[in-house]
């Protein structure tokens, strides 16, 4: 779910988003999809306004439930954290993305290149996967033979 792209937070792009600062950045960091960043940062902007938020304080543009969806997401990543049935912001989130990205520098540099993936995901599905519609293709023996041949 995470959108996050390294070249738009470099540091050059970084000090420019600095001096036009928007929830939209923080938004679209986490979705692609311009519905769901829209009510991630109409839910991260209630919050902001009133400090705190109740969900029965919530507006009623959006249900209840989609509500509680995108705030419990702010709390999954850490940016909100939820005691007591109220929403409010934490920095959760800014020490353990360091951490990760600390994690991929040393395991590109000192991790096993020969890591065996079908014990590490035993459970993971394997090769491809039938086809579930879409066009259909002939097989290559059904095919016209290429003016080549």
């Amino acid at each position: 779910m995470v959108s996050l792209k390294y070249w738009e937070w470099e540091d050059a792009v970084l000090k420019e988003k600095l001096r036009h600062i928007s929830v939209k950045e923080i938004a679209r960091a986490y979705f692609d999809n311009e519905t769901q960043a829209y009510r991630f940062a109409s839910a991260l902007l209630l919050v902001k306004r009133r400090g705190f938020l109740k969900l029965k304080d919530c507006g009623e543009e959006l249900p209840i439930a989609t509500w509680k969806r995108y705030l419990d997401f702010g709390v999954q990543v850490g940016i909100l954290k939820h005691e007591d049935e109220v929403y409010s912001f934490t920095d959760r989130f800014t020490k353990p993305l360091k951490n990760l990205g600390e994690y991929v520098k040393v395991w590109v540099k000192e991790g096993d290149a020969n890591e065996d993936l079908g014990l590490t995901f035993a459970l993971a599905k394997r090769g491809k996967e039938k086809k579930r519609g879409g066009k259909v293709t002939s097989s290559p023996s059904q095919q016209a033979p290429s003016p080549s041949q």
